[in-house]
């Protein structure tokens, strides 16, 4: 093993994870993987989302359904339907932070790739 991972996490503090190979960062930092991390968090962040939004659509069908029918109320199919619109928010706010995660992480990579051939970074 060669130590600990020399990189910086999104925080600010240093990674704390064991390096993985002799060019000093760990799995998740090393630029070799950076692809593969790609394709895992796009292949991640697309397979919840779609499947909790079946859910709130069915939840809206039936929501709707029965204050149509008499069933519920207003009252109650209001405050259910902003508890929904909640729920949207929060999934369209986590799909906003993996994207934003993702364009660091692939700014990220380009700036070492940069760095490597001895040119500036970006922004400095």
């Amino acid at each position: 093993m060669a130590g600990i991972c020399c990189a910086t996490k999104r925080n600010g503090e240093p990674c704390t994870v064991p390096a993985t190979d002799s060019n000093g960062y760990c799995w998740a930092h090393d630029p070799a993987n950076a692809e593969k991390r790609r394709r895992m968090a796009s292949k991640a962040g697309k397979s919840r989302p779609t499947n909790e939004l079946k859910g709130i659509k069915a939840l809206c069908e039936d929501l709707t359904s029965r204050v149509l029918s008499g069933e519920l109320e207003t009252g109650p199919a209001a405050v259910a339907n902003q508890l929904i619109n909640t729920r949207l928010r929060a999934i369209e706010q986590e799909r906003k932070n993996r994207e934003t995660e993702d364009l660091e992480a692939r700014i990220e990579a380009l700036e070492r790739a940069q760095g490597q051939k001895g040119a500036r970074k970006w922004g400095a």
